[in-house]
């Protein structure tokens, strides 16, 4: 890449000068390859250098030590200049530029070699390359002696890409980027590039056309929205002090460990005074301390990827690898979750590869072609959402998300992912009449480059990563969704009980009286609970639309609203799976949520909803410290029927067990009748503790219950309990023996 089509004389002048033509294409950025052109070339017994620096009027060259090699001849007006310089062979030089009476330096990235090699273009090749993050999009680096940036994209159906930004007056001529054909990637090292500088990259496609300049897939910071151009990042920085809590995920059995999880929106968990974003470090300073207080195992972010819409939540993101400016750089990012280990609490992510929006300088027709979507619109349109899907059948694509996962594993040591719509990526008919979609090989709906997708993703990022955790939010009966790989599973390690979550809503939203004639919508999801690893979801998208909150939603009056949510929560607790809430409800936001504004925390000052709170905390501490409410969580041993059929009363009851535990019963009365004398079985005779009680007063309850104690009995043969059952409440009892 390094030849001239020229030669020297034997006076160490050219024997002919570059064509016209070849300059002309240079100027016009037009080139091919003006790395054959520009920089500095062995030509018969000397060595030329060649530069374009467009407003120069002379030019001389420079070692990198600043000693001079050469004055360089103006070859054309716009600036485009040539001549000999005194080295031995080509190497990096810097160029010292005039124009009248001002004079600049800078250095001809035309002169440094690549930075990418060949193995990176066989693993790239072979789909095998896992640490794409670190050698695709703009790093910093010394390269032959000077700092720069690296810059690197993939664009295969290319004529030309440029790096643009502030550092070359965004002129896509000045930094055309080498073409690595094997792989279809586009490379750069740019010198003297600093931190913290604009930049996109300016593609022509085959046919000429000059794209809309586009953002960086790989950028790992970004402009504040509406700005939408990538930022040149240092490497990120962090001092962790967070080996116990990685450690100990890394060792433990997910399916046997508490896990509950606040969901959180983090432009709207709380704003300053002013409307504005906390930064993540004004949110570690209030999120983490109230995380902890309240009981929570984890904290699952809505999409924090760069995204340029705040009303989408982050679900349309434009930039996978960089977190939103939003809150600040990434380093603060980064600061947050290792505040959260310090204090064992977890993050998971909101991950989003099931489709991108089609913004102008996104991932669309990113080189001219449809290069990370499919063409067909049958595959390639989501008319859900009107964006993107990704063509998961392309190795480069597949590359791209997979080396996401791993890379906010790596780099930011998140707990897991929660992998956003997976349903619309396995059916290949989903949202779509007959005639809008393409069967699969075999005829079929069943989207299979997906199903490698997300096993390959599970695999890898478990190899990689064994404390993380994946979650599907997954809402059909595709089977096995939290099997393992080997066993013909999708690979994840939980999946989002979408049906729970449904049945509970539509029972509770009925008045009790007619709550008998719909018991079994509360039983029913106990015959495939253990058929996956379930996450229980309260999640945001059942506060949102015009669906109101989750108080909101309760039967009754207030009074009654209240009762049963309270009751709701504690049967929800006391049920086989994992626990997920979004912020607000566990207060009992009246409002329906709203991106745009904080939580009405002011709330708090009112009894009913402190009192919901300090329930929620209840739940989440005795859920565990209660080994017997989450140790066989996913395990039809750790559950057993008490009443499931007195469907006259609304009556529920369970025991939830774990080995050398003791069990837990858990009672729940869904109508407002206080039911005093109310035979209940239990597996032992002897005292029964009441641990917890969602009507007592301290909830806002109306303080009906047992004084804190039952007596067990054998009658017959039969051990049961005389129990009072307040209304609309849920009661947790455990042997005191």
């Amino acid at each position: 890449m390094n030849d001239t089509p020229k030669d020297l004389g034997r006076n160490g002048q050219t024997s002919g000068e570059l064509p016209p033509a070849e300059i002309e294409a240079i100027i016009s950025g037009s080139h091919r390859n003006p790395f054959a052109i520009l920089g500095t070339h062995k030509v018969g017994g000397g060595m030329l250098a060649r530069c374009f620096i467009p407003g120069a009027e002379a030019v001389t060259a420079l070692s990198l030590d600043g000693t001079e090699i050469g004055e360089l001849t103006c070859r054309h007006e716009a600036g485009f200049f040539e001549g000999i310089v005194s080295l031995q062979s080509p190497r990096p030089v810097r160029y010292r530029a005039r124009r009248g009476d001002v004079e600049w330096a800078l250095t001809d990235p035309y002169s440094f070699g690549p930075v990418l090699g060949p193995m990176d273009d066989y693993f790239v090749r072979e789909g095998s390359h896992l640490r794409l993050f670190d050698k695709m999009g703009a790093h910093p680096l010394k390269h032959e002696g000077v700092d720069g940036f690296h810059f690197a994209v993939w664009a295969p159906n290319a004529a030309r890409v440029s790096v643009v930004g502030e550092f070359n007056t965004w002129d896509g001529r000045r930094h055309v980027m080498r073409l690595r054909s094997d792989t279809g990637i586009w490379e750069i090292f740019a010198p003297d590039v600093r931190v913290g500088s604009n930049y996109k990259f300016e593609i022509i496609a085959k046919d000429g056309t000059v794209l809309p300049l586009k953002a960086d897939p790989y950028a790992r910071r970004a402009e504040m929205r509406p700005q939408t151009a990538s930022v040149t990042a240092p490497e990120l920085v962090q001092t962790w002090s967070d080996e116990a809590h990685r450690k100990f995920w890394a060792e433990a059995d997910h399916r046997r460990q508490p896990i509950s999880i606040y969901e959180v929106h983090a432009g709207s968990w709380k704003r300053r005074a002013d409307g504005t974003f906390l930064s993540w470090d004004e949110l570690a300073s209030e999120l983490i301390p109230y995380v902890t207080d309240m009981g929570f195992t984890h904290i699952e972010f809505l999409p924090i990827t760069e995204h340029p819409f705040d009303p989408s939540w982050g679900y349309q993101t434009t930039g996978l690898y960089a977190p939103t400016a939003r809150f600040g750089e990434p380093e603060g990012f980064a600061r947050f979750v290792n505040g959260c280990h310090k204090v064992g609490v977890g993050v998971i992510l909101d991950w989003v590869p099931a489709h991108f929006p089609t913004d102008a300088h996104g991932l669309r027709e990113f080189d001219g072609t449809a290069l990370y979507e499919h063409a067909d619109p049958r595959q390639g349109f989501h008319p859900d959402w009107n964006t993107a899907i990704y063509n998961f059948g392309r190795i480069e694509v597949l590359s791209y998300l997979i080396n996401n996962a791993l890379y906010w594993a790596e780099k930011f040591h998140l707990d897991g992912l929660r992998v956003d719509a997976v349903a619309s990526m396995l059916y290949l008919d989903y949202s779509r009449k007959d005639g809008e979609w393409v069967p699969n090989e075999y005829g079929g709906r069943e989207n299979l480059e997906t199903v490698r997708f997300l096993q390959k993703l599970n695999m890898l990022s478990y190899g990689a990563h064994p404390g993380v955790m994946t979650i599907a939010e997954e809402s059909t009966s595709w089977p096995k969704v939290s099997h393992p790989v080997h066993e013909g599973g999708l690979g994840f390690g939980f999946k989002w009980n979408m049906g729970f979550m449904h049945d509970t809503l539509s029972y509770l939203k009925r008045e009790p009286v007619h709550r008998k004639h719909h018991h079994n919508e509360l039983t029913f999801g106990l015959l495939y609970a253990y058929s996956e690893n379930f996450v229980l979801p309260l999640s945001h998208d059942e506060v949102v639309h015009g669906k109101g909150s989750l108080i909101a939603k309760m039967a009754g009056d207030d009074w009654q609203k209240f009762a049963n949510l309270r009751a709701f929560y504690a049967f929800m607790w006391g049920y086989p799976g994992k626990k997920l809430l979004f912020m607000g409800q566990e207060f009992a936001q009246w409002s329906e949520w709203s991106e745009a504004r904080s939580l009405d925390w002011n709330l708090l000052h009112y009894n009913p909803h402190e009192g919901v709170r300090r329930l929620v905390r209840d739940l989440n501490f005795t859920y565990r410290s209660k080994r017997a409410l989450h140790a066989r969580d996913c395990e039809p041993g750790g559950f057993e029927w008490l009443i499931a059929d007195d469907s006259e009363n609304s009556v529920y009851a369970w025991l939830r067990k774990a080995p050398g535990e003791k069990p837990v019963a858990v009672i729940t009365n869904f109508t407002p009748v206080l039911r005093e004398n109310y035979r209940v079985p239990l597996p032992s005779a002897g005292r029964w503790r009441e641990i917890l009680n969602t009507d007592a007063e301290i909830y806002g309850g109306s303080g009906k219950g047992n004084g804190g104690r039952v007596q067990a009995v054998s009658a017959g043969g039969i051990i049961h309990a005389e129990v009072t059952l307040p209304p609309l409440a849920t009661i947790m009892l455990e042997p005191e023996n």
